[in-house]
């Protein structure tokens, strides 16, 4: 764990969950497994505290915990995990982009919530949808109710484990910590739900629906509450499947880039030919880039799509675009021979790549020790004495990988910290502007006159909605350049991961 990633984890905790779940969270971090009463202690923090700080990052599954032999039970950050949460935007514009306004809604309820029913689910997302329709209309439970079936179904939601039921009525002590099982089959069982019923509206009046004043309404018992028909069975976001749907995307991308004006003679549709369709699985195939492979001959072959290669021809191109933009064009070229040979000399790179020597040893020191590129040594005798030595550059994908991998951890967290430099700075002008903004929309509900509406935007002067306008161009600015950054970051983390797999 490096001090880029606990730094980015400490902006996210904070940012996400406060102080407190920051601090017990970067504390497990930086420790590993420890006790409650050990986290209460180094941290200075209460007891209470603490059990709620962990709560919270246990519902979002920031946390797990595990019962030793003499019946301590440790937590244990997932470091992973509190990254994901960079994901967030991407994963509900994903489910947007697939299942509608419906399916941004429920995915986003998951991830702020961290597990949820279904039922509650459901009625939350069908309210929200309802307070955006126009008067009169409302969202159905069922839609919804389709919709996250659907969302089951493609494994993009799944169920959380839980604890096993027991008939056994021994008395003795309960367990130190409850142990949570999922059996494979359950995990996408969507439980039969008659949910009837409408979305809801908030009303900012005193009076409810029905017109009666909140005063006067009868107070209802704990008693009298419905039960809730799928207690017990929570839910939550699958991100190995949403990263799953990205990786996909990122190859087909890359192919449909490669071979664009070749795609764009397809028919529209699947109603291709036999014929037409083996050439172009042929031309797949042979291209050098290796994404689809064949094997076997016998009734046309077999044709698979080499994941792990397809993922470094990605990280590949990521690194070639970094040296591109951080060294220009001349750098570029180097390390794109480089690649391609192996292993060179520095005399073969000045001839390779017909840039004069000085030039050509400046550049192959600039990209060595920003560590794009590594020197190899190989020495003709025993004693390694340099005029006896060969050395050979070359370009370690998975140790540059890595390295970048760091680099962007830290853009990241800079990031983060100039968007909250910049709202900090701002924070008076923002306060006033949401003070008229929620005056306005209150005047509106009213029925107030245009005058009187156009008087309180007059509270806002012309310099300060200008300021307001400025600060809301940087603030996109910067979250839009999180956005790409984690781009990145996704891409070589699935190409080290992938790597790590096959050693």
């Amino acid at each position: 764990m490096t001090q880029a990633e606990i730094k980015l984890c400490s902006l996210l905790l904070q940012e996400h969950f406060g102080e407190i779940v920051e601090k017990i969270g970067v504390h497990l971090i930086r420790t590993g497994s420890q006790p409650l009463r050990v986290i209460a202690h180094d941290t200075g923090t209460s007891l209470d505290q603490v059990k709620k700080a962990l709560c919270v990052l246990i519902q979002h599954n920031l946390v797990i915990y595990q019962v030793h032999k003499r019946g301590v039970v440790e937590y244990e950050a997932q470091c992973s995990r509190v990254l994901r949460m960079l994901r967030y935007p991407r994963y509900i514009y994903t489910a947007k982009t697939l299942y509608s306004d419906t399916g941004e809604l429920i995915v986003e309820e998951l991830l702020l919530n961290g597990k949820m029913t279904m039922s509650a689910v459901v009625k939350k997302v069908a309210d929200r949808l309802t307070e955006t329709m126009e008067d009169g209309k409302t969202m159905d439970y069922s839609e919804v109710s389709n919709t996250f079936v659907r969302l089951a179904d493609t494994h993009f939601v799944q169920r959380c484990p839980w604890v096993p039921v027991t008939e056994n009525s021994d008395p003795g002590p309960p367990p130190p910590a409850p142990i949570l099982i999922i059996s494979e089959k359950d995990m996408y069982l969507v439980p039969k739900l008659s949910l009837i019923g409408k979305g809801k509206r908030r009303r900012s009046s005193d009076e409810d629906a029905a017109g009666e004043p909140k005063a006067k309404r009868p107070k209802h018992g704990t008693d009298n509450k419905e039960p809730i028909p799928d207690d017990g069975i929570y839910w939550q976001a699958n991100l190995d499947r949403f990263h799953q749907h990205f990786r996909d995307q990122a190859i087909v991308s890359a192919v449909a880039n490669r071979m664009d004006q070749i795609f764009r003679s397809l028919p529209v549709g699947y109603n291709i030919s036999k014929q037409v369709l083996d050439q172009y699985l042929t031309l797949l195939a042979d291209d050098p880039l290796e994404f689809v492979g064949k094997s076997g001959d016998s009734g046309g072959g077999m044709y698979v799509i080499n994941l792990h290669k397809a993922l470094g021809s990605l990280a590949t191109a990521t690194l070639e675009s970094v040296v591109q933009e951080r060294f220009g064009s001349r750098c570029a070229r180097i390390f794109r021979l480089v690649l391609q040979k192996k292993h060179l000399e520095q005399k073969q790179v000045e001839d390779f790549a017909m840039i004069p020597a000085k030039e050509a040893k400046d550049m192959l020191y600039k990209m060595l020790s920003e560590n794009f590129i590594s020197l190899q040594e190989i020495p003709k005798t025993p004693d390694h004495a340099p005029s006896r030595t060969f050395y050979l550059y070359t370009v370690n994908i998975l140790s540059a990988a890595r390295m970048l991998l760091h680099r962007c951890y830290k853009s990241i967290a800079n990031l983060i910290e100039r968007r909250q430099f910049e709202t900090k700075e701002n924070k008076r002008l923002l306060e006033k502007s949401q003070r008229v903004e929620a005056i306005i929309a209150s005047m509106q509900a009213t029925g107030a006159e245009d005058a009187q509406l156009q008087e309180i935007e007059e509270m806002i002067t012309a310099p300060e909605r200008q300021q307001l306008e400025t600060l809301k161009r940087n603030v996109n600015k910067l979250d839009a350049s999180e956005i790409q950054v984690d781009e990145t970051i996704f891409l070589l983390e699935s190409y080290i991961e992938s790597t790590m797999k096959r050693q």
